[in-house]
């Protein structure tokens, strides 16, 4: 609303772009990023969706810039959890940890403040702290049995701390719990579970290809019976 009209559609092309390939292509959505930051940087949406684009292609140093950018103009703190997971990206897990104690956490929805609990085990995690990390995933979120939008990821990082720990019973019961939430396949909780069955997949194309030959080859044996 702040743009004219003409350079207000120009932009929203981009961004528009920028939110349809960001999960299937980054750097290209990172380059209409690119482009919409060139042509409206005074925007907090253009700087947000521009630290999303930095985020999504690892470049943690150009989100977090942006990222920050984008919370002095608006004054929100909803991007706090994904500014302190790209401390995390620059190696700086204490810096991410120091994030989760700070009182911009309480004023997260309850989204928000799960994503931060997500961010806080992986810095656990990355300092090598796993029962600490374990720990800090335990919460009634986690024990709840309803479902919203962050239970299949919840309970996915939890498995996995508990796989990473030695606990694969428990890790197996957590991944099915994940499998069970997760209706839209955002984790890849049914190969992890595979996994720890021991079970292998196959790729069926392999197979259809394979029996062709196979017939080719009993169809010469059988010429060379009859000639004979």
């Amino acid at each position: 609303m702040s743009l004219p009209k003409t350079l207000a559609e120009d932009v929203a092309r981009n961004l528009v772009m920028v939110a349809r390939l960001i999960d299937e292509d980054p750097e290209e959505a990172y380059a209409y990023a690119r482009i919409a930051l060139r042509l409206a940087s005074r925007v907090a949406a253009v700087r947000e969706a521009a630290g999303f684009a930095a985020y999504a292609t690892q470049k943690y140093a150009e989100a977090l810039a942006e990222f920050r950018a984008a919370r002095r103009m608006t004054g929100s703190v909803e991007l706090w959890p994904v500014m302190a997971d790209c401390e995390r990206g620059l190696g700086r897990p204490e810096k991410a940890m120091a994030m989760a104690g700070e009182p911009e956490v309480q004023k997260l929805d309850k989204a928000g403040q799960v994503e931060m609990r997500l961010v806080a085990a992986g810095a656990r995690r990355d300092m090598g702290q796993l029962d600490a990390a374990i720990v800090t995933l335990q919460s009634p979120e986690l024990a709840s049995n309803a479902v919203h939008p962050w239970t299949p990821r919840l309970r996915y990082a939890y498995a996995d701390a508990l796989l990473e720990a030695g606990r694969e019973d428990e890790a197996r019961e957590w991944f099915g719990k994940a499998l069970e939430a997760d209706k839209d396949g955002a984790t890849d909780a049914s190969d992890r579970l595979a996994e720890l069955d021991g079970v292998e997949f196959v790729d069926a194309l392999d197979d259809d290809e394979a029996e062709p030959v196979a017939a080719d080859a009993d169809r010469d044996d059988a010429d060379e019976d009859g000639e004979s």
